[in-house]
Order: C-alpha cells, then sequence, then structure tokens
C-alpha cells in the first residue's frame, strides 16, 4: 500500500525516474503527480511510529506521524506542487531531479523519530540543493553554492557529533527534546541554528538564494529554513534564549532590507525576519507560542512562495530584480501584480489573510509570558516587514518611476500557481479554523478582536505613512546599483586576507628554514673537506712500516684483551 511508503522516500525515488522520461507533457504530469500522491499518501497514514530497527544498541525510527510532523508535512507537500507547478515551463532535467529529492529530504526529516535518520536526511538537503543553486548559472551562483555546500555541510557536522554525544550521555538517540544541558544538546542547537540562518549565521541565506534561477529559488525559500523551525520545536520548545535570538532575527534584517536593490535579496533579508517570529514562539515554549510559530511556519511557506514567485516572474520576463532598473510594469503584468500584493498583505499581517491569523498568536503569547522588550521589538519588526516587503516590493517593481520596461505577462503555469499561493494566503485568512485544527495544540484563540484588528491596523498605518513621508521628503533610501555590506564581508574578505596573509607567512618561514638548512648543511660539508678532503689530515701519505708497527700494536691489544 502506498501509505506505507515513508513520505519523504515518495519524491526521492520518482526524482531517480525524472531523468528517464523524455522532455514534454509526460514528464510533466509526472513531476505534478508524485507531490499529489505525497499529500494522499500522508493523509492516510496513521499516527505513530514506524520502521523501527536496532544499531549498535540503539534504537532508529524511520517515521514518526505526530500532530507536529504532520503539519510540516502538508505544508511541505503543497509547497512542492505550487513550485513544480510554476517551474512547469522549465525543461532543466537537473533542477528539476534536484529539486524533488531536496523536498523529499526535507520530508523525510520532517517524519524522523531519531538523530541518524535525521542527520541522513538533512545532509541530503544540502546536497541536492546546492544543484539548485548553481542550475542559476555563472560564476556567482557557483561560488554561492559552494559556499552553501560549506555552510549546510558544517550544519550537519556539528549535528553528527551532537548525536553521538547525546547517546552517549542519554543512551538514547531518540529525536524529543534535547535542550542545552549537556555538550551534544548544544552541538545540536548549532546546527539547527546555522540551517535556521541565526543572527551572524545568517549570510549563505543572502549569498545563495538570489543567484538560484527563478523558479529554484521558490524551492529554495519553502524547505531548508522552515526544516530548522521544526527542529527547533522538536528538540528545544520553551528554551528561552531562543526568544531573544528570535528578537534580533526579526529587528536586523529590517535596516538592510530598506537599503538593498536586488529585490529577491531583500525578500531574503525579509525570510530572516520572519524566521525570526517563529524561532521566538518556539522559545516562548507554550501551547499558544508553539501553534503560533507552527501556524506562521505554514502561512510563511505559502506567502514567501508567493513574493518570491512573483519576482521570478518579474526577472523572467524583465530580465532584472533590481529596484533601480524597475518600475512601471503594472501596466503590462496586471495579474503579477496582483498576486505580488497579495503577498504582501500576507506577510505584512493584513486582517483578512494569512499572515495576521497566525502572527498574532506569538504577539499575543509574548504579552502574556511577560516578555516585554521582546514583544516590543516583534511590534517594531511587524511595522519593519511591512516597510520593506509590504510596501517596497510592489512599489519598486510595479510602480514607482516608469522604467520604460513592458514586458509580457507571466506565462500560464507561472500565474496559475501564484494563483493557488494567494488563494490560500487567503482562504486562511478568512477562515483561520481549517488551519488551527491541524495545530499540535487545541486551539481557543480568537484573532478577529476588536483590539487585535484595531491594533494592527493602526500599525500598518502609521509604517505606512513612514514611509510615504520620507519617499515625498527624500529621505527614503533610494534604489541605487550597489554592493550591501553584511557580516559575510568579514570571512569572505577578511577571512581571505587572513588566509592569503597565513600563506605568505608560511612561506616566508619556510624560506628562512630553508636558508638555515642549507647554512648548515654547507658548514658540514666544509668540515668533512677540511678532514677528509684532499691535502687534509686524514688524507696524508704514510709509509709501509709505520702501518705495519699499527697493525702489530692492535692485534697485541686484542689478544690481551680476549685471554686475559
Amino acid at each position: 500500500m502506498i501509505a506505507d511508503i515513508p513520505p519523504g522516500l515518495i519524491l526521492i525515488l520518482g526524482a531517480i525516474l525524472v531523468p528517464l522520461l523524455p522532455a514534454g507533457p509526460i514528464r510533466k504530469a509526472y513531476l505534478l503527480l508524485l507531490p499529489v500522491v505525497g499529500l494522499a499518501s500522508l493523509l492516510m497514514m496513521d499516527h505513530g511510529s514506524f520502521g523501527e530497527v536496532m544499531l549498535l544498541g540503539y534504537k532508529l525510527i524511520h517515521v514518526r506521524v505526530d500532530a507536529l510532523s504532520f503539519v510540516f508535512g502538508v505544508i511541505f507537500y503543497i509547497a512542492t506542487f505550487v513550485a513544480v507547478l510554476y517551474a512547469l515551463h522549465s525543461d532543466d532535467v537537473v533542477e528539476q531531479t534536484a529539486a524533488l529529492a531536496y523536498a523529499g529530504a526535507a520530508i523525510g526529516a520532517a517524519f524522523a523519530g531519531d538523530l541518524i535518520t535525521l542527520f541522513v536526511y538533512w545532509e541530503l538537503t544540502a546536497l541536492t540543493s546546492v544543484f539548485i543553486i548553481w542550475a542559476g548559472g555563472g560564476e556567482r551562483a557557483h561560488g554561492a553554492g559552494m559556499r552553501y555546500l560549506i555552510v549546510q555541510i558544517l550544519s550537519g557536522v556539528l549535528l553528527a557529533a551532537g548525536a553521538v554525544l547525546q547517546a552517549q550521555a542519554t543512551g538514547s538517540l531518540a529525536f524529543n527534546f534535547i535542550g542545552l544541558d549537556g555538550p551534544g544538546g548544544i552541538l545540536i542547537f548549532f546546527a539547527f541554528g546555522i540551517k535556521c540562518a541565526f543572527p551572524l549565521m545568517h549570510n549563505w541565506l543572502q549569498d545563495a538564494y538570489p543567484e538560484a534561477s527563478p523558479t529554484g529559488t521558490v524551492f529554495l525559500s519553502a524547505f531548508t529554513t522552515k526544516l530548522a523551525v521544526y527542529a527547533l520545536a522538536r528538540g528545544y520548545p520553551g528554551t528561552e534564549l531562543l526568544v531573544w535570538i528570535g528578537a534580533a532575527m526579526t529587528a536586523f534584517p529590517i535596516f538592510y532590507a530598506v537599503i538593498e536593490n536586488d529585490l529577491r535579496r531583500v525578500l531574503a533579508y525579509s525570510l530572516n525576519n520572519q524566521l525570526g517570529f517563529m524561532v521566538a514562539g518556539v522559545g516562548i515554549g507554550t501551547q499558544l507560542a508553539i501553534n503560533g510559530a507552527v501556524s506562521h511556519a505554514f502561512a510563511h511557506i505559502l506567502y514567501k512562495a508567493l513574493l518570491f514567485m512573483a519576482m521570478g516572474a518579474v526577472l523572467y520576463r524583465a530580465g532584472t530584480a533590481k529596484g533601480s532598473e524597475l518600475g512601471g510594469l503594472y501596466k503590462t503584468m496586471p495579474w503579477t501584480t496582483g498576486f505580488c500584493i497579495v503577498g504582501s498583505a500576507a506577510i505584512s499581517g493584513f486582517p483578512l489573510f494569512s499572515g495576521f491569523v497566525t502572527k498574532s498568536m506569538i504577539l499575543t503569547a509574548a504579552a502574556e509570558q511577560d516578555f516585554l522588550i521582546p514583544f516590543l521589538v516583534l511590534l517594531f519588526a511587524s511595522a519593519g516587514v511591512f516597510h520593506h516587503s509590504g510596501i517596497k516590493i510592489p512599489f519598486f517593481a510595479f510602480f514607482a518611476h516608469d522604467s520604460g520596461k513592458r514586458p509580457e505577462e507571466a506565462p500560464w503555469n507561472m500565474l496559475l500557481a501564484m494563483g493557488i499561493a494567494a488563494a490560500l494566503c487567503f482562504g486562511i485568512g478568512v477562515y483561520p479554523q481549517a488551519l488551527y485544527a491541524i495545530l499540535p495544540h487545541p486551539v481557543d484563540y480568537v484573532p478577529y478582536t476588536t483590539t487585535h484588528v484595531v491594533t494592527m491596523l493602526q500599525l500598518l498605518m502609521f509604517s505606512a505613512l513612514a514611509f510615504a513621508v520620507l519617499q515625498r521628503t527624500g529621505l527614503y533610501p533610494p534604489e541605487l546599483r550597489s554592493t550591501v555590506l553584511d557580516f559575510d564581508w568579514l570571512y569572505r574578505r577578511g577571512g581571505a586576507r587572513l588566509v592569503a596573509t597565513i600563506v605568505q607567512g608560511c612561506s616566508t618561514t619556510g624560506a628562512a628554514i630553508r636558508g638555515t638548512l642549507l647554512v648548515g648543511v654547507g658548514k658540514v660539508m666544509d668540515a668533512a673537506q677540511r678532514h677528509h678532503g684532499p691535502g687534509s689530515v686524514m688524507a696524508r701519505a704514510t709509509n709501509a712500516g709505520t702501518m705495519v708497527v699499527w697493525v702489530v700494536l692492535i692485534l697485541a691489544l686484542f689478544l690481551i684483551l680476549q685471554f686475559v
């Protein structure tokens, strides 16, 4: 039965057949069918643990279906279908194969019941997703992909080391609550943090995602970081440190996003911002907060994919996603413009859209648990995301000045994929009970109260007013052809200089050592020449009589020692 196949393997094994199918309708139908079959299989599976085996005395659980993993499995399959539909016009078999395997690895990791199984899928997401980045083509994509792969492999190494230490400390490899009480838990925490793009560990995201193809970025935005959110929710719920990390994640990307010119990179910074809300929710740890983090991850996958699809369509048709080179596209791309506005409304938390009914749960949980400073930071970040994703993205891409570009509307498959995502963003916002029903804990939260609605509308109104005033007065940072320096400059440039300095130092030291050795060898050779060379003491001629006397004396001495 199909329900007996582990959820992730449906896409992973299915990806193997993709290169064998001829490009055209058959392959496209097959690509669309796989996530549908996978989702149907998941819906038919009973909750529980499956595929248990013993390895070196430790129990491994290949599949564990519970309320938490089920939510992520559902949204991962939905995201796979939407992303495949969006990329249906492409015949890049490498990207298609890698994307399906990548999605399958993320789904498999979400259902892993032990740390070893998690590690296998964790590394598989890294190895498959790098091909999606390289599919973007060019030296920039290749370099970004290599840096991305190094960081992701490092995350896997930390996870493996942490799993070994955790097994030694607890006698179990079960993937349940881990905590920060031991070195194993700390290493695993850092492994999850790298994949979740914690502050100072985040630059791989802004470096790699914008270099992927217009279709590949949609896949990337859906899985890697949300898998990390799931892992944190499973292993570290209620860890207060995450509240502060999450608050920092929501705040600092705002400043970079405001001055960034590449609109896909703006969305990458915005992705960091939204991850912060989820991480903070996991750190708060109450049932309301966990529900908020999980539901926000669900909603975020949809509206972030929608925004990346809109900017991908712009890049596909206009040939650029730079704000300084765009504007006025609403005239020839009205559907893409409308879908982008829906995504902007959802990420900003407008009432009647998905972001409102999920983000407000996290804010309420923070207020109830008296996390005053994080709560205020989250409020600030809510206004900030409206600035850069709610206003900046659609404004500079489709309105602002008229760039003179008149590209065609996006292909039908792109529009249909954006339409499905937009409908889900609106549907969840209007009827949140459908999402609330599958969350890990019972939900008695009511999002549409007068206080919630008025507070959010006031926040959005003043944020929009600030943008308008700054734009009219010329104080808002203009879209310029520029490069924004982030923390990665320290290790990409500073690190390169450090390596060059070390290499130069080693070369200098090596030269000095070689010089010293040569001098020493020269002295030895000179000494040998003095004692054994022509004309030396050892080379003087000796007559035969003297030699006979020496032989007799030595022989006599030997006989005396032998017989006395």
